[in-house]
């Protein structure tokens, strides 16, 4: 959606494909339904397009039976458009790093997921090299938005702050940790999707200073006026929540993220680019603008 909105301000004719056929997409924008679990369809939604944006995943505790092959159908449905692919990934394939993580870094995935990110990514990074299909990727660390549900500050982290009860963060709530715009994953892919030098390479997209998930959230609730109310979900917790929601039991091993300071370095971006990240607090009042108008419709309705 955020890939949606910076292309049609740039005045770009955009198709939006959806499992489901259903999303709020902006006037002017073409919606189609595809299961792109299925070659075929990937195919007929990519047709005579210029740029693909690869923002899609399966579900999170179906990563290891789906994701390969939803990614190699895309790749067939870009080459046969004799399109372009930028792609949004996330930070996976780096491991457990010390210090700040930048693009120069190996891969080094101690996570079951880490290291289907890292196979994905490398087959990607391969067609480039081969002169195959022209691919550019950008990273970003855990995402925040107006709209943004699904994430580790998603909507069970910003609903009970827009309602002034407590938010649950996960693992240390002292440690560092970088967190990305939902608006700036999205015009950072645009920026790299017009860039012929962006593609062949990787890209952390702007992301603004890091703070501690209790800053993050001390930021939040300031915001909206309510007095500050954390509490940290660890691995026993999770193991918990994991035997009746998946995506609980599949983020245990993601934990080393969250028990440690998780730093991310964009400045590759920055510098080549001209391009800085939305201001935390700006991004912050957007996010929660969007959750609190969000729950007024709900009881208005």
């Amino acid at each position: 959606m955020s890939v949606m909105k910076e292309l049609v301000k740039n005045g770009e004719q955009v198709k939006m494909v959806s499992s489901s056929g259903k999303a709020a997409v902006h006037r002017g924008v073409l919606l189609e339904k595809a299961d792109l679990m299925d070659g075929a369809q990937a195919a007929r939604v990519m047709k005579d397009v210029r740029i693909v944006y690869h923002c899609a995943q399966p579900a999170y505790h179906k990563w290891e039976n789906l994701f390969a092959r939803m990614q190699n159908n895309i790749v067939e449905g870009a080459l046969a458009a004799e399109a372009k692919l930028v792609v949004a990934e996330n930070l996976y394939m780096y491991g457990f790093v010390k210090g700040s993580i930048h693009e120069q870094l190996p891969d080094a995935p101690i996570s079951k997921k880490g290291k289907i990110r890292a196979e994905l990514s490398q087959r990607l990074k391969q067609l480039h090299r081969d002169g195959v299909l022209q691919v550019a990727i950008g990273r970003g660390s855990d995402f925040f938005g107006p709209t943004v549900r699904n994430s580790s500050v998603g909507g069970r982290f910003f609903q009970p702050i827009a309602e002034g009860k407590p938010c649950s963060v996960l693992g240390n709530p002292d440690k560092k940790h970088t967190y990305t715009f939902i608006d700036d994953f999205g015009k950072a892919l645009v920026t790299l999707g017009n860039h012929e030098d962006a593609f062949g390479q990787v890209w952390h997209v702007p992301n603004a200073d890091t703070v501690t998930p209790r800053q993050f959230a001390e930021m939040a609730y300031r915001i909206v006026g309510k007095p500050v109310k954390v509490k940290s979900m660890g691995k026993s917790m999770l193991r918990l929540g994991g035997l009746f929601i998946p995506e609980a039991r599949e983020s245990v091993e993601m934990m080393y993220q969250f028990d440690n300071d998780f730093i991310v370095d964009s400045r590759k971006f920055s510098e080549r680019f001209g391009v800085t990240a939305t201001p935390m607090e700006q991004a912050l009042a957007q996010t929660l603008e969007g959750y609190l108008a969000a729950r007024k419709m709900k009881f208005s309705s």
